[in-house]
């Protein structure tokens, strides 16, 4: 008899999406380094990669986490 029980991550009725397998999963199946979530539903844990690539976009395109300064501030030489 083990002293341990193994646990995982998450919890039955929450929704992941697996990277690895591309597949939505309810509850905690493969290991969290290979999932995105938990999502509240299916159908978002369905969209995980398009939620993820619209993310991705808004963050390459947020100048608040670029060097780029303000429309109309110049910077200093």
């Amino acid at each position: 008899m083990a002293l341990f029980k193994k646990r995982t991550a998450g919890k039955p009725g929450e929704w992941y999406y697996c990277l690895e397998h591309q597949k939505v999963e309810e509850g905690p199946e493969c290991p969290a380094k290979d999932r995105f979530g938990p999502y509240a539903s299916r159908a978002e844990a369905e969209r995980a990669m398009e939620t993820a690539r619209e993310r991705n976009l808004e963050w390459e395109t947020d100048p608040r986490w670029h060097d780029v300064p303000p429309a109309g501030e110049r910077e200093e030489d």
